[in-house]
């Protein structure tokens, strides 16, 4: 059982980019000839990759932190579990809100959670998916 200093050690150290199911995923788009943005902050919620051609944006969920259903990762801590739950549903709200604002101005939104990227079989996928999504021809 961990203490609640270790367990507020470990979550400080929880990053919200650049963590290894985004890169893994990256290194296999970039690898597949699809290019992208990163992090764009003028888009609601900042896409982990946005793909401006195709008018698509691509969130890289940890299944702990976006409660993936039904994924042995989606634990809940057994301490403070009214805080946690609230914080769950704060994520879970917060990312609805977010991909419906993207879809309203016209983008196409794509969830990859984390369990996904680490099995080979889905990422290529995944990839395939991604880089079949048609350009948006832009109006002049």
């Amino acid at each position: 059982m961990q203490t609640t200093e270790e367990r507020s050690a470990l979550m400080r150290r929880v990053r919200g980019k650049d963590t290894k199911p985004e890169m893994r995923l990256r290194k296999a788009l970039h690898a597949a000839g699809v290019r992208f943005r990163l992090h764009d902050r003028r888009l609601p919620g900042r896409p982990d990759l946005v793909l401006p051609g195709r008018r698509l944006a691509v969130f890289v969920h940890g299944c702990f932190w976006h409660r993936h259903a039904g994924c042995p990762r989606t634990t809940t801590p057994k301490a403070n579990s009214a805080y946690w739950a609230q914080k769950f549903a704060e994520n879970i709200e917060r990312d609805a809100r977010k991909t419906d604002q993207l879809r309203q101005s016209g983008w196409n939104v794509r969830v990859v959670w984390e369990c996904e990227i680490l099995d080979n079989a889905t990422l290529d996928e995944i990839v395939r998916e991604i880089a079949a999504t048609p350009k948006v021809r832009l109006r002049v």
